[in-house]
């Protein structure tokens, strides 16, 4: 019996995540395994009524569970940031969630933007460290409000923290077994303080792996190769924020935002499943959002919790959807409305 904490969030959050769990409960029926969920309500609603995010009792709830299911977080009558840190964040690094894994997988070339590309061409994944670097809000401001003004943000990064990351992205490239190739993504030549110990610590457990082919690509030459040999990644590690800025640019070579789902891990805790697109206000409610990245993350949470039959089948039900069925991945332009497009997936499966 599987517990999941469901929040649907704001936005078209509560669309997609409808269809996720249209397609939970599917794989449930079909492969036999039991589950129960219970929807949350942490997001900008609950913030302006309450003025609360997220609460210490809250996360212990959350630990009992067996994995979460989120929908998107972002309001538009909430300060920007507000959500972001008190309740995305907050699950993170409570949770211990350390590690971001995006997969970034072309389903069907005549939606991705680069010109002769095929899903052979199209198929990486990105391990982003998920609990340090900048977005670990520490900083200062001197002299606020003043000509002199300066403000300081901290890219913190422990030894811990960093060989953690970057052990579990060698063990995923093994257990991926396809090129067998991890490559550090990192600034090597400019920031000089952290990534001296990234690249130190990776040279250094990559003796360990001898089965793994390992290379080295600054951040801005790995988004060029994005585009122009995506073929040459298998799987790639890196910080948080550079982590964060190249999944989105994954995002758009497999195809847009309606496709791309993500994992936050906690390998010893409960990890946490979501579309990567955000809450997108302008379409709530009109049913003309594209559920397939929900979808998907509903299939890496099956796998997740080793139930890999059923993500499998998920996953394949949403290529059949993508190649043989959509006009675009795109919100309102899928030929289908959000609840039609579950209802295809379900079939499929």
């Amino acid at each position: 019996m599987y517990r999941i904490a469901v929040i649907p969030g704001d936005g078209t959050g509560p669309e997609v995540v409808r269809e996720g769990l249209k397609v939970l409960e599917s794989a449930s029926r079909k492969f036999n395994f039991k589950y129960e969920a219970k929807v949350f309500d942490f997001g900008g609603e609950r913030y302006l009524k309450t003025g609360k995010t997220l609460e210490d009792k809250d996360i212990e709830e959350l630990k009992s569970y067996s994995a979460i299911f989120l929908g998107a977080i972002g309001h538009p009558q909430v300060k920007p940031g507000i959500l972001e840190t008190g309740v995305l964040l907050k699950l993170r690094f409570s949770l211990d969630q350390y590690i971001n894994l995006r997969p970034v997988k072309l389903y069907n070339s005549a939606f991705c933007p680069l010109k002769d590309k095929k899903p052979e061409d199209i198929d990486f994944v990105v391990v982003r460290e998920n609990s340090e670097g900048l977005y670990k809000g520490m900083g200062e401001f001197q002299n606020k409000g003043t000509k002199d003004e300066v403000a300081t943000q901290i890219s913190y990064n422990t030894r811990k923290g960093v060989e953690r990351c970057i052990r579990y992205a060698f063990e995923y490239t093994r257990s991926r077994n396809k090129k067998k190739k991890l490559t550090l993504c990192g600034k090597t030549n400019v920031l000089t303080f952290a990534w001296d110990l990234w690249e130190r610590v990776f040279n250094e457990v990559a003796k360990e792996y001898t089965d793994i082919q390992t290379d080295y690509a600054h951040v801005d030459a790995t988004t060029m190769w994005f585009v122009k040999n995506p073929e040459w990644f298998d799987v790639i590690v890196t910080d948080n924020m550079f982590g964060d800025i190249i999944t989105d640019l994954g995002a758009m070579i497999q195809g847009g935002m309606g496709i791309a789902a993500g994992g936050n891990i906690n390998p010893g805790g409960v990890s946490m499943f979501e579309p990567i697109g955000g809450s997108a206000p302008k379409y709530t409610g009109k049913d003309v959002i594209n559920p397939l990245a929900a979808i998907c993350a509903v299939g890496m949470m099956l796998e997740n919790l080793g139930q890999t039959q059923a993500g499998k089948a998920v996953e394949d039900a949403v290529i059949k959807v993508a190649t043989k069925k959509l006009n675009s991945l795109a919100a309102g332009k899928m030929g289908y409305s959000t609840k039609q497009v579950g209802d295809l997936v379900e079939e499929y499966l």
